[in-house]
């Protein structure tokens, strides 16, 4: 019989309602909890909203990103603390310190405690000095969900102004850190093939240091509620975000021309930005009454409106993984998504799937599954199917403890 290990689980920023990195660590966190593993969540603002017999740790930061009081200027006495210095003048230079500050705490913390009691320490994509400076002391591993070098590029490239690019290379200049520290660590774990392939030729890492393990999905929350009747040309997108890796833009353009020959209803969960750019383009577009935010809504309510639904999409440019194509299989609902990153490997044949950046695509794909309720019937079914045989979190744990016994292994000679 195999031990049980103390797993120290590291994230800067797990938001549960908010991106798939939270998504992971707690999800993950309760599947190795429920495996028999001691497992303890390092993180930072906000609450990552564990579950299970798992220790939550969180340590104090400055929360400058914290939306009721957006890039607040600290306190006098909260700069004596030279991590939070750094933390400040990084954000006041219109950079991202996050993830190198939230790697300074953890090894701060953990030197406090004598790096004593754990087996293994994962870090979830900070890949900050400090992480490297931890494995000096313990076995580390780090999961990258995908190389930030792509989201950096889609940023670049989606303004015209001189001065917003120049911005947004200053705010991924994190990235020079997350190379270095990634090129130095035993193994990698990462979520999906095309992701190794990615980050390899983008962080120039050797193929064979990477330990590939899909995400799971959570079938206990997303999963068909038979009862709710489905609403007729209702569609459903969770990317509410301005950023434009999500490709909600292309979405919108596509839903306008949809409304053109029948009529159609988006739901996006979440909020836009406030006068940021997806709520001017529904302002131009005239889409006001076509389209309506939930807002932050319960997990109850959101696999309401999955259920609601007629057809889910996610237009994604990239993504490492694509977890909402996943929750929505798993609601039994048909999906459109695009070719954008690994989402064809999670959908596999159990979705419609078009190019990225393509408007009259998507347009043609929804209306040609509005039209064929045969196979958005049988499409449904074999996504709800495709989940259920490849992707849980238990299998994932269980794939990823044999990752950290590997990764103990070689440290220890």
């Amino acid at each position: 019989m195999q031990s049980r290990l103390k797993i120290g689980l590291i994230s800067y920023r797990s938001n549960p309602h908010c991106g798939g990195q939270g998504v992971y660590v707690r999800n993950l966190a309760q599947a190795l909890s429920d495996l028999g593993h001691s497992v303890e969540v390092i993180a930072g603002p906000p609450d990552p909203l564990l579950v299970g017999d798992v220790k939550l740790t969180m340590l104090q930061t400055l929360d400058l990103y914290n939306p009721n009081d957006l890039f607040r200027t600290p306190k006098l006495h909260e700069l004596v603390d030279p991590i939070n210095l750094v933390e400040w003048l990084g954000v006041s230079s219109m950079g991202y310190p996050e993830p190198l500050t939230f790697g300074m705490r953890a090894k701060r913390y953990l030197k406090e405690n004598k790096f004593r009691g754990y087996d293994i320490i994962h870090d979830n994509q900070s890949l900050s000095y400090g992480i490297l400076s931890i494995s000096k002391h313990l076995p580390v591993t780090a999961t990258i969900h995908h190389p930030m070098t792509v989201d950096r590029r889609i940023a670049v490239k989606s303004t015209r102004s001189i001065v917003q690019k120049f911005k947004q290379i200053r705010w991924y200049s994190f990235i020079g850190m997350q190379k270095y520290v990634a090129r130095r660590l035993p193994k990698i774990v990462t979520v999906s093939e095309f992701s190794k392939q990615d980050i390899s030729r983008e962080f120039a890492i050797p193929k064979e240091r990477f330990i590939t393990i899909p995400n799971g999905i959570n079938t206990e929350l997303f999963r068909p509620l038979e009862q709710i009747k489905r609403e007729s040309n209702r569609i459903i997108v969770t990317n509410s975000a301005d950023t434009p890796l999500k490709g909600l833009y292309y979405l919108l353009h596509a839903i306008k021309a949809v409304s053109k020959e029948r009529p159609v209803k988006l739901i996006v969960i979440g909020s836009p930005k406030k006068d940021g750019k997806v709520e001017r383009l529904i302002k131009n577009l005239e889409l006001k009454e076509i389209v309506d935010f939930t807002g932050r809504v319960d997990e109850r309510r959101f696999i309401e409106e999955y259920a609601k639904a007629t057809i889910a999409v996610v237009p994604s440019l990239y993504e490492g993984f694509g977890l909402p194509v996943g929750e929505a299989m798993a609601c039994k609902i048909p999906v459109i998504c695009t070719t954008g990153g690994a989402l064809p490997e999670v959908a596999g044949d159990a979705a419609e799937i078009v190019p990225t950046e393509n408007s009259n695509a998507l347009k043609n794909a929804i209306i040609s599954l509005l039209d064929s309720p045969a196979k958005r019937e049988k499409m449904a079914q074999a996504g709800y199917d495709r989940v259920m045989k490849n992707y849980t979190w238990q299998a994932t744990a269980i794939k990823t403890v044999q990752a950290y016994r590997e990764v103990i292994n070689s440290y220890k000679k």
